[in-house]
């Protein structure tokens, strides 16, 4: 059966030169459009030998014009989450209108630029003429959190999404890769224009807890009150608040979310950007936190768990279907945190189910990742044990 905007295979097995042109041959088939706009690819350890003898054979024979994508231990390809899979996944789009352009970053390059206009320079696309971005990095040998900062200065409101690529365990190495090449460091970046659009969905995997509050003494990651009150006085408060059974599944649990836009008259599950909570001193009522919150700040408490994690992506994805509904959704990336999958649901296909479930049935590419990028209040976050979905859209 043809598909008309977008398809996604699993290739299952080792480098078979001979068995992969058939196959990638067969995928193209499968899209029933005259061209391929762009091609994502994810491959697992296995392929590390032959990476690149496999990115220009599926160039060829599945005609992808621009192909992207990184490595990964665990795969994800329509509704199939496969966890410690040996094969790769790919997936083809043909985007009518629309433009796919990308740019291979390094962390040299990240040490020399630090204006908005250097990375509109080096991508050759400014906030007028993008409409969303999927990311790909390495999570060993780049400042992440420092190409964020900049990134978002350089595109404010423009959605990005993506993942830290997987490597073969206790190896700290990873794969990128951009048409033939393949690269070991930095970022992989592809700006969407024309007639597509990115939807997000940053499922944090949190439930929202207590009720929210306004930070009112902090120090770098310190947080010494809230309402004016100890800021483990209120912590306390909140847990005890809480029915006995919530209690026993907060107990090790427990994260604080901080207000991604500050001019929401309500919040709402999802306008928080959710960090761990690292520890707390009684004696001196001051709670220390994975960020770096400011006073006047909006905080509330969070509980995550298999149950609030599937309890968030439902929400998400309802809100989702809900905002695209009439929409053309040609397909989409899924960013799984390694931390989810069986470990965290006892189950396979947990998250890429429900994204079909909701939301399809629509072609989905992914990949398990070593953290997930996505928008929290209109501003681009590294998250953990997050579910990073980006849809491409008709615009």
């Amino acid at each position: 059966m043809t598909q008309p905007f977008a398809v996604a295979a699993h290739y299952t097995g080792g480098w078979d030169e001979a068995r992969l042109q058939r196959w990638a041959t067969q995928l193209r088939q499968r899209l029933d459009a005259p061209e391929v706009t762009l091609g994502m690819v994810f491959m697992t350890p296995a392929f590390f030998g032959v990476a690149a003898e496999v990115l220009e054979l599926l160039r060829l024979h599945a005609r992808i014009p621009l192909l992207v994508g990184c490595s990964s231990r665990g795969l994800v390809v329509n509704g199939s989450e496969l966890e410690e899979d040996t094969g790769l996944v790919v997936q083809l789009f043909n985007l009518p209108g629309a433009r796919a352009k990308a740019i291979h970053i390094t962390q040299a390059q990240l040490e020399f630029t630090g204006q908005p206009a250097d990375w509109h320079r080096i991508s050759g696309l400014t906030p007028s003429n993008v409409r969303g971005w999927l990311v790909f990095a390495d999570p060993f040998q780049l400042d992440g959190e420092r190409w964020l900062d900049t990134w978002n200065l350089a595109y404010p409101g423009i959605p990005a999404m993506g993942g830290l690529a997987g490597g073969p365990a206790s190896e700290n190495h990873t794969h990128l890769y951009l048409d033939g090449e393949v690269h070991s460091e930095g970022v992989i970046a592809v700006g969407l224009s024309g007639s597509v659009r990115l939807e997000t969905v940053t499922s944090q995997g949190c439930t929202p807890i207590g009720a929210p509050w306004t930070i009112t003494k902090s120090d770098r990651n310190l947080i010494h009150q809230i309402a004016n009150r100890p800021a483990y006085r209120v912590l306390v408060e909140t847990f005890e608040s809480l029915p006995r059974e919530e209690q026993l599944r907060s107990q090790g649990n427990l994260f604080v979310g901080f207000a991604g836009n500050e001019y929401c008259e309500e919040f709402h599950r999802g306008d928080f950007l959710v960090r761990n909570l690292l520890g707390a001193d009684p004696q001196n009522g001051i709670i220390a936190v994975g960020a770096q919150p400011r006073p006047g700040q909006t905080l509330q408490f969070h509980r995550r768990d298999a149950a609030t994690a599937t309890e968030d992506l439902v929400a998400v994805l309802d809100r989702a279907r809900t905002r695209l509904a009439g929409s053309t959704i040609y397909g989409g990336l899924l960013c799984v945190c390694n931390g989810r999958g069986r470990h965290l649901f006892g189950k396979t296909d947990h998250d890429a189910g429900l994204v079909q479930e909701l939301l399809g049935p629509i072609p989905v590419a992914g990949l398990f990742c070593n953290g997930e990028l996505g928008p929290v209040g209109g501003r681009t976050f590294l998250h953990g044990y997050t579910a990073s979905l980006g849809l491409l859209v008709k615009a």
